[in-house]
């Protein structure tokens, strides 16, 4: 098993771009095993985790609710937003400038072979390194991502998650709002959720928050909670 994760950071990308980058990365990997089984081979599959910021974009899941867009085409470029139905689970979200975006494109054969468990260490994952910010996330029964004051009217989603596995291999992963504008969240109908907020880091801190602290605390505890050997990268941890 090969535990060993090659970390990248692209900067500011294009949705589109680096969705069709998470396909080509999940489909070596998918080639790989077809040849190990094919050819009884014992090759090592690569591991990716890439963080990335996003222009605007609203992203649709293949069984989310397209009514849950509240723009039309005309309203979307007004709005400097693109939008995209794409192939992972979960409904409507929003990224954008200030939000760090996570995928890792794991074969999950090199860790744990349960997509429960993934889902459920990504939340862990957040929720660890919002507790190293002073903050209080929490898992919402029934609900994917990570929130703040759960069981209360003044409940609000700081985290959300899709994925999407083929193979024991997955791609997409999670959106943490740090400095993000939440206005672009009002042109949405919010994972498909009605009459919950959505909040970030910025506003529950009352200050800026610094992306390059938050990722190193999202590797840190990702590291630990996956038992990843080492992230192939130059990165510095922030104890």
């Amino acid at each position: 098993m090969n535990r060993t994760i090659k970390l990248t950071d692209l900067g500011f990308k294009d949705y589109k771009e680096v969705w069709e980058y998470q396909s080509q990365l999940l489909e070596e990997i998918v080639a790989t095993k077809t040849e190990n089984r094919k050819n009884q081979l014992q090759k090592s599959t690569q591991n990716h985790f890439l963080f990335v910021e996003h222009p605007h974009v609203y992203t649709l899941g293949k069984s989310g609710d397209l009514s849950n867009l509240l723009l039309n085409e005309l309203q979307l470029a007004a709005k400097g937003a693109t939008f995209y139905k794409i192939n992972r689970g979960g409904d409507i979200t929003y990224h954008g400038p200030g939000q760090i975006v996570g995928y890792p494109i794991l074969d999950l054969e090199n860790f744990f072979t349960d997509i429960h468990k993934y889902l459920r260490l990504l939340e862990e994952t957040i929720i660890l390194t919002l507790a190293d910010f002073g903050l209080q996330g929490e898992r919402s029964p029934g609900e994917t991502g990570v929130w703040l004051d759960v069981g209360t009217p003044f409940v609000r989603k700081i985290c959300a998650m899709g994925i999407r596995s083929s193979r024991w291999v997955t791609m997409h992963g999670f959106a943490l709002n740090a400095n993000v504008d939440l206005g672009y969240f009002d042109n949405i109908i919010p994972c498909g959720i009605r009459g919950k907020a959505v909040t970030s880091m910025e506003v529950e801190l009352g200050q800026k928050v610094d992306l390059k602290a938050i990722k190193s605390k999202i590797l840190k505890h990702f590291m630990q909670l996956f038992e990843v050997e080492e992230f192939c990268d130059n990165w510095e941890l922030i104890e």
